[in-house]
């Protein structure tokens, strides 16, 4: 099979769905790359450009079926601090190491690291261990950014 097309999630047709592929966070952002389907089918992602792939995400193959995108569950850290101020705070200094993550209501997702886990007990924040799918902002320029000069 091949994927020639992103469907986001909810707007397809879960009637036209022929496969399910389970994904790590990695392997969720690409353009182009050979996988494997739940029920062990070759899928070729094949996209005109690199595209975040989000759970429950449709691929439309050139055959004209879907193969829904489900996020596979991932190594974590959730931090947590006792007041929103200083989650912000926190959410900052992780943003101007550049780092992906994942925004929750309370709650902040980063791939395990001991070094910002140490800074994040440093600022305040509680850490904690957790197995989940990550989905991590994508930044405002993900989409493309365009600037329009006159």
């Amino acid at each position: 099979m091949r994927a020639i097309r992103v469907l986001p999630a909810g707007i397809w047709d879960p009637s036209r769905q022929v496969d399910q592929v389970s994904l790590t966070f990695e392997l969720r952002h690409r353009r182009r790359i050979a996988l494997t389907t739940d029920t062990g089918a070759a899928l070729l992602l094949d996209l005109a450009q690199t595209q975040h792939l989000r759970d429950g995400d449709g691929l439309e193959t050139d055959a004209g079926g879907i193969v829904r995108v489900a996020a596979l569950a991932e190594p974590l850290l959730e931090l947590t601090a006792p007041e929103p101020t200083a989650l912000v705070r926190l959410a900052w200094h992780l943003g101007n190491r550049h780092l992906p993550v994942q925004m929750l209501p309370g709650a902040l997702r980063i791939r395990p690291d001991h070094v910002i886990a140490d800074m994040a007990r440093q600022l305040g924040a509680a850490t904690r261990a957790v197995s989940a799918p990550f989905d991590p902002e994508t930044g405002a320029y993900a989409g493309g950014h365009h600037h329009h000069h006159d």
